[in-house]
């Protein structure tokens, strides 16, 4: 079975297309800017040489035909035809409490994921967008629903209500749901495959740490808490996002600086977090380089964001009861050896010790824990097309018998 693997953005479409009978990338791409001028194509196909187009393209529907056309393309395309597509995959960020797995797509599934509109306001609609454009050109080709949200909704009730009245979770489902769920799914089992454990006798702590970053605690198989919450604003300082705030900051801002509501919003997730912090960038590339150079805030933040991860982790210990794995992924995760020495440089009292010779990796699947360690550390490259194109394929498989 090929699956043909679709992640919309509001003004961009990530695909890959993968053949599950060996789970191998056959192509991958990225379309930028959507609907703006300089819009385009970047895609590699297997081995041949990657192509970057540049036409316009108003909106998604253009910009999923153009992938298609690419990889049918007789010189850098790698199917012969629209039809070798078996199935399509996408990923949705937000299935609220409806979702709680992956969903062939249906007119109830769409009218679900359209109802999540209101609480993911800047995710769902470029995902819809996507999964209409895929279900109008390839009206014959089953579709998939993979949600970020999926994976947390095992959290159990004391770890995702809020301190608000009851009736307002009744009422509007104000509570904490997570996201970079399917990330946190896959280098969980592949942290617990490579201990030569299952997953379901682990308690493990997967922290995915890029520009967005998020931490979960899973214990035996099952996400029990994790630092998003309602939206991706709450938990860990990020790169342009505050993180968890005194709510009651909000209305002093709102007086004293003179702001609305949506430049409130805009306020925390754009202009605040690590870039708040430092003044200087939301890329800790940036940060170290000025830091090593004696930038005074650039070593702040850095050091406020490894506090805000290492307390995560302390907190979800107690929460599990214990611990037998931390796993690091996402571009910061996966590439900052720094980083990722400040964060467990005082954690030794659980049993963990990083081997440094082996944390100097960047990118690739590792373990870093020095042998005998009785917490394991890993750094895991996440690989969420992969998982959405594996839950696309078992449910084709056992639904439609493709």
């Amino acid at each position: 079975m090929i699956v043909f693997v679709v992640n919309c953005g509001s003004s961009s479409i990530k695909y890959q297309l993968i053949d599950m009978t060996d789970e191998h990338v056959m192509a991958k791409g990225l379309i930028e800017r959507i609907g703006m001028e300089g819009s385009n194509l970047k895609h590699s196909g297997g081995d041949k040489e990657p192509v970057r187009l540049e036409q316009p393209i108003p909106d998604h529907k253009a910009g999923i035909n153009m992938i298609l056309d690419a990889l049918v393309h007789p010189e850098y395309g790698v199917i012969k035809e629209m039809g070798d597509i078996d199935a399509v995959g996408h990923r949705v960020v937000h299935g609220g409490e409806r979702f709680t797995d992956s969903m062939l797509i249906t007119s109830d599934v769409l009218a679900g994921i359209k109802a999540c509109c209101d609480i993911a306001p800047l995710h769902n609609p470029p995902n819809l967008n996507g999964i209409e454009a895929c279900m109008e050109i390839m009206s014959g080709t089953p579709q998939v629903a993979v949600f970020d949200t999926a994976f947390h909704q095992t959290m159990p009730k004391v770890a995702y209500l809020y301190g608000l009245p009851y009736e307002l979770y009744v009422k509007y489902g104000l509570r904490r749901y997570g996201f970079h769920g399917t990330s946190h799914k896959y280098v969980a089992q592949r942290a617990a495959e490579l201990m030569g454990e299952r997953m379901s006798d682990l308690r493990i702590i997967t922290c995915h740490l890029g520009n967005g970053a998020s931490i979960t605690a899973i214990k035996y198989g099952k996400s029990v808490d994790t630092s998003m919450g309602y939206t991706p604003l709450e938990g860990l300082i990020m790169g342009t996002r505050s993180g968890e705030i005194d709510p009651a900051i909000i209305p002093f801002l709102m007086e004293k600086e003179g702001m609305d509501a949506q430049q409130i919003y805009d306020y925390l997730n754009r202009q605040s977090g690590i870039l708040g912090i430092s003044g200087l960038s939301s890329d800790f590339r940036d940060l170290e380089e000025a830091a090593n150079n004696g930038d005074e805030r650039a070593q702040l933040a850095i050091d406020v964001f490894a506090y805000k991860v290492k307390k995560y982790i302390g907190s979800y210990v107690a929460a599990m009861g214990g611990l037998d794995a931390i796993v690091f992924t996402a571009g910061l995760g996966e590439n900052s050896p720094f980083m990722r020495d400040k964060i467990c440089n005082g954690l030794e009292y659980l049993g963990t010790r990083i081997d440094q010779l082996a944390n100097k990796t960047r990118g690739k699947e590792r373990e870093i824990s020095v042998k005998r360690a009785r917490v394991k550390i890993f750094v895991i490259p996440t690989n969420e097309e992969l998982v959405i194109a594996r839950d696309t394929y078992n449910i084709c498989r056992r639904i439609i018998k493709l």
